[in-house]
């Protein structure tokens, strides 16, 4: 048995590759569309009638922060005050759980405004003592700049 060769042709094109694209079935397309969106857009200009109900206005005056915030203090001699009134470090975390418990657990939160000078350590442990106490979130609060006279 002989082995037959198998012999590969090739078919060269007649005519060189068209490289140009052909842009009727595009403009056939986009003039479809055109024609569809100017038929449609008219029908879509319909009102819609919304009842919108009355509110009543309530003058309430706001709550006092005092009642509703808690804010710790903690001065440049280390002093801590809870809302304005100076309590003693060894009384802080019992006076503030009282306060705390109070309120919903969701509602409790501590602001902490600590002076420039106030050491550290104190911040620190007002911050751990306000969670010993049973504070969900801390924050703190800028202190108040006061207005500088114009030169």
């Amino acid at each position: 048995m002989t082995q037959s060769k198998i012999r590969r042709s090739w078919v060269k094109p007649a005519s060189a590759p068209n490289s140009e694209i052909n842009v009727t079935p595009l403009v056939d397309v986009v003039l479809v569309l055109l024609i569809i969106f100017m038929v449609v857009t008219p029908l879509m200009e319909k009102d819609i009638e919304v009842r919108v109900p009355e509110t009543v206005v309530e003058e309430s005056p706001p709550p006092d922060p005092n009642d509703t915030q808690i804010v710790v203090q903690v001065a440049e001699s280390g002093d801590y005050s809870i809302n304005t009134e100076k309590i003693a470090p060894a009384d802080y975390v019992t006076r503030l759980a009282k306060m705390l418990n109070g309120k919903k657990k969701d509602e409790r939160v501590v602001f902490f405004v600590a002076d420039d000078e106030a050491s550290y350590g104190k911040l620190v442990a007002a911050l751990d003592g306000a969670k010993a106490a049973g504070a969900v979130a801390l924050g703190f609060a800028p202190e108040e700049a006061e207005p500088t006279p114009p030169r």
